[in-house]
């Protein structure tokens, strides 16, 4: 649906003017002659924006600000004011409104702040949408693929059946086992992870199978192994594919019996398990080819799931760019960059082979204020800077940048903010190529 945009002006001419311009650009508009019609609207409408007068009887701008805020909701403000009024529209912004134009504005230059702050609106929307999802272990997306994929998870989730996940590197395998261990019965029990890969075959059986005491020399104590330690919840067997042959055979026997035998022992502990195995080749292809017991493939993969690359769901990378710059700027004690319209096109057009280990890494390089690098179609970084005048521009261009979120676009106040003049930093932004 189009996004709502609220007029609020007592000057009828100028009321219905903007609202004919904003409604051209294809907002749809309500407008008001005085703010507490505007605030007993909210209980019927949800503007994506509000924009409002400064100077108004009853209830003026500053007041509707104040009052917007209390009613709670996401309404961001954009303040309309005179000549003479500057310093109430700075208080305005003190106290939570957006943004500010002075009268007579450009009308281009309104669209572009309005498109600006639907935009930031909509990408704090995305945040608490993500921050829910990941705080109950879910699958972040809104792409149909991604719908699917969490469909798939929610109905295996509760059913005690062993699972294999296969998927490229970084596309969230550990993710999908954690929700399906969170989604069952087995929940509230144990979730254990083994890295098939980590371990070299010396150690292996011990950390699956355990020991006991005097089993080879240097076994002091009873050590249970991994096995039992996921008894009565879930063991995840992450690159199944790379567990030593030996190994999978014994594995065989331990699913067939539910019970596992530790090394130097000769009686067997029952076990009470489900396990999801994680692969990043297709590991039936595997079992034809010979690399893996078919048996054993059998008994692991009572379902299926694949997870996605990025580069087939390229409509979640923003939203997933979105979490993780989030999280990274928490963790640094770092304001969030705005993350533009222009940005999101940019994240959705690179290939990611990485994935999304990958974008985590670029959402930390965006925060700490270093780009987000530029790839081509390999998936390479664009060169960094050697050279002095190369690492001068970079630093030039990364303060503009700064200033320029800073100041939400305003070429005036990131000039006074850098101690520049104005054309000054005009010719750098367009020598720079930075895009407003």
């Amino acid at each position: 649906m189009t996004d709502l945009v609220f007029v609020v002006d007592d000057d009828e001419d100028h009321r219905l003017a903007a609202a004919d311009l904003i409604e051209a650009a294809g907002y749809r508009v309500m407008a008001f002659a005085g703010a507490a019609a505007a605030l007993a609207a909210l209980a019927e409408a949800d503007p994506a924006v509000v924009i409002t007068d400064l100077r108004m009887p009853g209830m003026d701008g500053l007041g509707l600000v104040s009052a917007l805020k209390d009613h709670g909701g996401d309404h961001p403000v954009i303040v309309i004011t005179g000549h003479g009024d500057v310093p109430q529209a700075v208080r305005a912004i003190r106290i939570g409104a957006e943004d500010f134009l002075e009268k007579p504005y450009n009308a281009d230059h309104l669209l572009l702040v309005i498109g600006r702050v639907v935009a930031a609106r909509a990408t704090r929307a995305e945040l608490r949408r993500v921050k829910s999802r990941l705080a109950g272990e879910e699958i972040v997306g809104d792409s149909p693929a991604i719908a699917d994929l969490r469909a798939k998870v929610s109905g295996l989730g509760p059913l005690d059946v062993n699972v294999v996940v296969t998927g490229e590197t970084g596309t969230g395998k550990e993710l999908v086992a954690r929700s399906l261990h969170a989604g069952g019965p087995r929940g509230k029990h144990g979730f254990v992870a083994l890295n098939c890969a980590a371990l070299p075959e010396s150690l292996f059986e011990i950390e699956m199978f355990g020991c006991v005491g005097g089993a080879f020399p240097g076994a002091t104590v009873d050590k249970p192994g991994k096995l039992e330690l996921a008894s009565g919840g879930t063991l995840l067997l992450d690159e199944v594919d790379m567990m030593p042959p030996a190994v999978q055979a014994k594995m065989l026997r331990v699913l067939e019996e539910n019970a596992v035998e530790r090394l130097g022992e000769n009686r067997l502990r029952p076990l009470d398990l489900r396990v999801i195995a994680t692969s990043k080749v297709n590991l039936k292809s595997m079992t034809f080819a010979g690399g893996f017991r078919a048996d054993l493939y059998y008994r692991l993969a009572g379902a299926e799931i694949e997870t996605l690359p990025l580069r087939d769901v390229p409509g979640d990378i923003p939203l997933l760019f979105a979490a993780f710059a989030s999280e990274a700027a928490r963790r640094h004690g770092r304001a969030l960059p705005e993350i533009t319209i222009g940005l999101r096109a940019r994240l959705m057009r690179r290939s990611w082979p990485g994935n999304a280990r990958e974008l985590r890494a670029v959402a930390e390089r965006f925060v700490l204020g270093l780009g987000i690098g530029e790839a081509a179609e390999t998936g390479v970084e664009a060169k960094v800077a050697e050279t002095l005048p190369e690492r001068v521009a970079a630093f030039e261009a990364r303060e503009i940048h700064a200033a320029l979120a800073q100041c939400r676009g305003h070429t005036d106040r990131a000039a006074d903010l850098l101690g520049l003049p104005r054309r000054t930093l005009n010719d750098k932004i367009k020598r720079l190529g930075i895009k407003l």
